[in-house]
């Protein structure tokens, strides 16, 4: 299959622009997948009411079947037409927050989408992205579009179409290049079946900026038990995972630097993940800034370029330093613990 690559502006109101847009939503209404960008990160979208499209994006992905999908729409007016009910307090998050980084679990309508992007359960995540070109082709398209990230299952999430190019070239018929995403990490899912609000996933928006529209906010604790059945994406599997195993460390830089120096005397090539402040005080084979510890907004950015950084070095173990997990550092913390399948290396530990 030849992957085609569309380059669309950001301003997709000039007719070359749109003349792009029509010709992708094309192939969603001919039950075909594409990849486009969202605010946060690149999305592998097919059309949510179709078997044979939500199929595709599976095997596209190689993505375990259980693993629901996002549906993303355009416009606040579709979401009726896929939802049973909206709660009092997801009216209010949606004012505030859509479009953005924001997903919303509600009971889904019977009949209407297909089961597979489901996973056979009585919800659907639901969100309306931040991005002019994800907007033009859902609303070209007519559907609702279920969308994961567009990457290899497990595999960091793309940021730029090059990344999607990589990953999925000739599994794809297509890609719509709108540059690099802005938020960097995935929206926040949060269910509202219940009467108190649930983050299901931390993402783009912090529980603290949920709870200042809604009040009180819990974090399900399913987050950290990988037997549960998923209700939203994100919550099962290891994901984000860079080719070369990945060590979170609970410790000082002169810590980190004496587990580098151990497998460098194994002759084993080392990476450091850290930030712009303490890039200088490591010596390894490969040291990775992901953005400034200053301003956790630059950490969830970069994360995923960084993770891909690696695999395109010859590194045999990767170490990360670890990140406080106030505001969008919940949803730092919660892609790096996935990435590493947990394994975390305590300063205070005989390790």
């Amino acid at each position: 299959m030849k992957t085609t690559i569309w380059t669309v502006d950001k301003n997709v109101d000039k007719q070359e622009g749109y003349q792009q847009i029509a010709q992708a939503a094309h192939f969603l209404k001919e039950n075909e997948v594409i990849a486009f960008p969202t605010e946060t990160v690149y999305g592998l979208g097919g059309n949510a009411k179709s078997d044979v499209a939500v199929a595709k994006i599976f095997a596209a992905k190689g993505r375990p079947s259980d693993n629901p999908l996002i549906m993303h729409i355009a416009d606040k007016n579709q979401l009726k037409d896929i939802v049973e009910e909206i709660p009092e307090k997801a009216h209010l998050l949606i004012d505030q927050f859509w479009p953005g980084p924001l997903t919303i679990i509600f009971r889904k309508k019977e009949g209407v989408l297909s089961e597979k992007a489901t996973a056979g359960l009585p919800t659907v995540a639901v969100r309306m992205p931040d991005h002019p070109i994800a907007l033009a082709l859902i609303a070209e398209s007519g559907l609702p579009i279920a969308a994961p990230s567009a990457n290899r299952s497990g595999k960091p999430s793309p940021t730029t179409a090059n990344h999607v190019f990589e990953d999925l070239d000739g599994r794809i018929p297509g890609i719509v290049d709108g540059g690099s995403t802005g938020v960097g990490v995935e929206s926040t899912v949060v269910d509202c079946t219940e009467e108190i609000p649930t983050i299901l996933r931390p993402g783009g928006i912090t529980k603290e900026q949920l709870e200042a529209v809604v009040g009180e906010v819990r974090v399900d604790p399913a987050l950290a038990d990988e037997n549960q059945a998923p209700k939203a994406p994100g919550m099962k599997y290891k994901h984000y995972a860079p080719n070369a195993p990945l060590y979170l460390v609970n410790g000082t830089q002169s810590f980190i630097q004496k587990l580098v120096d151990e497998k460098q005397k194994q002759g084993q090539v080392v990476g450091v993940l850290t930030t712009e402040e303490h890039q200088g005080d490591y010596r390894a084979d490969y040291i990775f800034a992901c953005g400034r510890r200053s301003d956790l907004k630059t950490v969830a950015n970069f994360l995923y370029k960084v993770l891909r950084s690696f695999n395109r070095s010859s590194v045999d173990v990767i170490y990360s330093e670890m990140f406080p997990t106030e505001g969008v550092g919940q949803a730092i913390m919660n892609r790096l613990m996935k990435a590493a399948g947990g394994k975390i290396i305590e300063e205070t530990s005989e390790k």
